[in-house]
C-alpha cells in the first residue's frame, strides 16, 4: 500500500506464548499486533502500518517521519 519505510520490532514473548511486534515510529502502546509465528507477526505487522497511514489520513493528522537505519 505505501512506500514508507517503518521499522518493525518483532520479540518472542514467553509470557504470551508468540512474537509481539511494535512500531517505534508510532507513538501510543508499546506493542500493537502480534503472530503466533514469525511470518504471521509480520504480516500482521505490515497490516498494522497499513491501518495506522488509513487512520492517520482520515483524520488529517499528519504521518510520522520513518526511523531511517543506515548500514554502516
Amino acid at each position: 500500500m505505501s512506500k514508507l519505510k517503518y521499522s518493525m520490532v518483532i520479540q518472542w514473548s514467553e509470557e504470551d506464548n508468540c512474537f509481539l511486534v511494535g512500531l517505534p515510529d508510532f507513538p501510543g502502546q508499546r506493542w500493537r499486533t502480534h503472530g503466533d509465528t514469525y511470518e504471521s507477526a509480520v504480516a500482521n505487522g505490515i497490516e498494522a502500518i497499513e491501518s495506522l497511514i488509513i487512520a492517520y489520513a482520515a483524520v488529517g493528522d499528519p504521518l510520522p517521519e520513518p526511523t531511517v537505519c543506515h548500514a554502516a
